[in-house]
């Protein structure tokens, strides 16, 4: 009997308390703690970034990649996706990249990933973004946690493009902000029908997704926090996959392509999650 991918993630925990505390009984770090490089040694990360005429910020971006604190084995991939600027000269001549690739014709986020993800070695595929500044420990964090059964998600700090007198992007001072991500700090509109849920609030919301749900553990068995749900924590802009896995569920879904750059995200963690994974955050 076929089960719908939605019914499985009906059936499927995200209770991972045993895990975060097992990381730290083993190696003495906090779960969120920033990890010293020293940590990641004897792991692996394939990293995955896909592009599309980023070139204004991708050097930055890069010159962060370098700077990581990478006692781990790591590997960059890019693939540009048919970019209409420099991306792809400024992707092959950077000393960060270990592979480049340029798809010759445009075809969408998904494809992309795809391509970086069967080009990785390496047993965890990180994805991030091509305008995604790393601080310096990531490559650590994401190293040292890593398992074959976990998918691991960062978070985001937007600001608006401002570029400096030498055409660097401009970052604010500090670390980023993690309140900056809408799933930690999410105010959704009043009187709009939500587009994941259907429902509509009649009353403002000052939602707090991350916390509300014990770091995304009360969002198994197919529960949802008002318009979220696990499979929408998983946001590609810092993702950590195991490769085996996703491989074996097929990658992202590459007819999102045809919509534009976005929600096959979404699409992936129902199926990673589906397939036994848990979805844990990095703070």
């Amino acid at each position: 009997m076929h089960t719908s991918l939605a019914d499985t993630l009906k059936s499927q925990p995200n209770t991972h308390r045993y895990f975060t505390t097992g990381f730290t009984e083993r190696t003495g770090l906090g779960w969120h703690q920033p990890t010293p490089a020293g940590a990641g040694v004897g792991h692996a990360l394939s990293v995955v970034i896909p592009a599309r005429s980023t070139a204004y910020a991708l050097p930055a971006v890069l010159d962060a990649i370098t700077a990581q604190q990478r006692a781990a084995d790591v590997e960059v991939i890019l693939v540009d996706d048919a970019s209409t600027d420099a991306t792809f000269d400024i992707a092959r001549r950077h000393p960060a990249v270990t592979t480049a690739v340029r798809l010759a014709e445009r075809r969408g986020s998904a494809t992309a990933r795809n391509v970086g993800a069967r080009l990785a070695q390496a047993p965890t595929v990180l994805f991030v973004d091509a305008d995604m500044v790393l601080p310096s420990h990531v490559f650590a964090d994401f190293a040292a946690r890593a398992a074959a059964d976990t998918v691991l998600t960062g978070f985001r700090h937007n600001v608006p493009y401002q570029a400096s007198p030498l055409g660097r992007p401009l970052l604010p001072d500090g670390p980023p902000l993690l309140t900056a991500d809408h799933r930690v700090t999410w105010k959704p509109p009043v009187g709009t029908v939500l587009p994941y849920s259907g429902i509509t609030l009649t009353d403002e919301l000052d939602g707090r997704p991350l916390d509300a749900t014990d770091d995304f553990q009360n969002l198994g068995y197919g529960r949802s926090y008002y318009d979220w749900d696990l499979p929408r924590m998983a946001v590609t802009a810092l993702l950590a996959v195991p490769r085996e896995q996703l491989l074996d569920v097929g990658g992202f879904d590459e007819e999102f392509g045809a919509l534009g750059w976005g929600m096959e995200d979404t699409h992936l963690g129902a199926a990673l999650i589906a397939a036994g994974c848990l979805v844990i955050p990095l703070r």
